[in-house]
């Protein structure tokens, strides 16, 4: 039998169907493909593997992959005795913020003590980056805890950041009762999307006021939300900022009693060598991260 027919069998198999399986093979293979060389393996032993829908292995399948199974999860592992010890690899799932603006500080830090680090990372919020742990396509994810988690993955609470809105200094408005007492807002609006989780806990909190404001700007990243705000485009929803100062030009007002960014790490099975060390990383920028946010809480109440 062909050895690359009976892997991408082993996927499909293990993901119970090949559409699902063309996601999380690892290297890059399309549906039509995998769909032809799983039918001449099925013509090669003359017997039907699965069914497509719903889904279910045959009991030819079922004795194939019991058979293939146990070689093709093993891979990882026999890599790395090969090699001669643990893999110096981690597969990190985590939003594009997080991905951009602290993990290189974080891989910086896991380096120092393990200077063959290679980190692989995949962008995502909470419930993609769940999934691709339980499938165990990463090791470990960086993510706002917008829930608990389901059974099986284990979570640890790392920082809770406070929403603001960010407007131009210009502007005439000096906190957020005086929008909240208006009860339908007429300003501009310009926040991320709505699946975005800034957004989400700051709709909840308006819901909370019993206030009404719709989105004027849609934008993509914090950035481009205080850009706008400083040529006078609307007032943005951002976040208190520790690692990075503001666009020159415009000025935080608090959002107090709204919800917070909640951000968590999560992980499955036991939390030792590389990943362990990862998340010692993770921990240390957090704990920067909160001495930032005090000195800038301290500021802020200064300049009030």
């Amino acid at each position: 039998m062909n050895i690359h027919h009976l892997e991408l069998f082993y996927y499909v198999a293990k993901h119970e169907g090949i559409s699902n399986a063309v996601r999380k093979i690892p290297y890059g293979i399309q549906q039509p493909a995998v769909s032809s060389q799983i039918t001449l393996l099925e013509e090669h032993i003359d017997a039907t593997l699965f069914h497509r829908r719903p889904f279910e292995l045959t009991e030819t399948g079922r004795k194939l992959y019991e058979f293939v199974e146990p070689f093709f999860s093993n891979l990882n592992k026999m890599s790395d005795d090969l090699r001669g010890g643990e893999s110096q690899r981690i597969r990190v799932g985590a939003s594009h913020i997080i991905l951009s603006d602290h993990m290189p500080t974080i891989m910086e830090k896991v380096r120092e003590d393990r200077p063959d680090l290679r980190v692989s990372l995949r962008p995502g919020h909470q419930p993609a980056l769940e999934t691709a742990l339980l499938a165990r396509e990463i090791d470990v994810a960086v993510t706002v805890l917008e829930k608990e988690p389901p059974p099986g993955i284990e979570a640890r609470s790392l920082l809770e950041i406070p929403l603001v809105l960010v407007a131009r200094r210009s502007s005439k408005i000096k906190s957020v009762e005086e929008l909240i007492e208006r009860r339908k807002i007429t300003e501009p609006l310009i926040c991320m999307p709505a699946d975005e989780p800034v957004t989400k806990i700051f709709r909840t909190g308006l819901t909370d006021a019993g206030v009404d404001w719709h989105t004027t700007l849609e934008v993509n990243s914090f950035d481009l939300v205080e850009k706008l705000a400083t040529k006078g485009f609307g007032i943005g929803i951002g976040v208190v900022s520790p690692s990075s100062r503001r666009v020159p030009g415009v000025r935080a007002i608090p959002l107090p009693g709204f919800p917070t960014l909640k951000l968590g790490v999560l992980w499955q099975g036991k939390l030792e060598g590389l990943l362990q060390s990862f998340i010692a990383g993770i921990e240390w920028h957090v704990g920067n991260l909160n001495q930032m946010l005090a000195d800038e809480a301290q500021s802020s109440g200064k300049t009030t």
